[in-house]
């Protein structure tokens, strides 16, 4: 299973929309977009990598009290294994009116399938 499925059923189980790259359609007033970040071999053993590391920004959107679902979603995340390696609020978009809040994680994978 890639990161990305795995992310979008962790959130879809918080009941939370969510798109990949940009929401398409008319967005509700709580989403995610989840933004592929890097791809990294790492662990290094006879010129061969051992793991792949996966990085993805989760953008939260939302125009009612983010931190509560902030916290939820890390909490989600990292009880599913993965890594928070950031969380930051970006801002309120005045045009829109959604807080947009990022969550930066990680997830290791083994290079038996490359």
């Amino acid at each position: 299973m890639s990161i990305l499925a795995e992310l979008n059923s962790i959130l879809s189980g918080l009941q939370i929309p969510v798109e990949t790259g940009v929401f398409s359609g008319v967005p509700p007033d709580e989403y995610c977009v989840l933004t592929p970040l890097a791809d990294r071999f790492v662990l290094f053993g006879d010129n061969k990598p051992q793991m792949e590391v996966c990085d993805v920004r989760v953008s939260l959107f939302s125009k009612d009290n983010y931190l509560r679902r902030a916290r939820q979603i890390a909490s989600a995340f990292l009880s599913a294994g993965f890594v928070v390696t950031d969380r930051r609020y970006i801002g309120r978009e005045d045009d829109t009116g959604y807080h947009h809040y990022a969550v930066d994680i990680a997830k290791e994978y083994g290079t038996e399938g490359l």
